[in-house]
């Protein structure tokens, strides 16, 4: 019996870490869409009132509404080109009233960009995003990087 209960508990545990929430996949969609610069894909993930925090960088700034948050998406994508993301450390809290989601994201273009990344989804929309502009956040392959192999880019601005 005890092995029983055991096994099944195992199982349902693995399945259930296994099983990312709704949240969690609209994120990994959302940072996807960042890096491809896929802007309709992105931005139908808004609520119309969604507010973006923007922490560093020359897009330093508090936006609200979908027009302004648009705008900083096309403002990125202009200096950056397309992206590569890597997703490290996503948690995904939920309760009846919504959801938020954290990650620590890596994307790569023309420069890498560390940030630490926070969402705030309520009817399963965005209602409240940071992008924390964080350099010394251990993410992604540049975090691994030895110091005298890491790219030079101290002329590029980080975004």
């Amino acid at each position: 019996m005890k092995r029983y209960f055991l096994a099944t508990s195992l199982a349902l545990g693995m399945l259930g870490a296994a099983h990312a929430g709704q949240a969690s996949n609209d994120a990994g969609t959302h940072f996807q869409a960042i890096a491809s610069g896929d802007l309709s894909v992105l931005m139908r993930g808004y609520n119309e009132a969604a507010q973006l925090q923007w922490l560093g960088g020359p897009l330093d700034g508090s936006y609200a509404g979908t027009g302004a948050i648009r705008s900083v998406w096309e403002k990125l994508g202009k200096a950056q080109g397309p992206l590569k993301a890597t997703v490290e450390a996503l948690e995904e809290s939920v309760n009846p009233k919504g959801a938020t989601v954290t990650a620590n994201v890596l994307f790569v273009g023309k420069a890498p960009i560390k940030v630490r990344y926070v969402l705030v989804y309520r009817d399963n929309l965005i209602v409240s995003e940071t992008w924390q502009i964080d350099p010394k956040l251990n993410v992604g392959p540049v975090a691994a990087a030895p110091a005298a192999s890491a790219p030079a880019v101290a002329s590029a601005p980080t975004y």
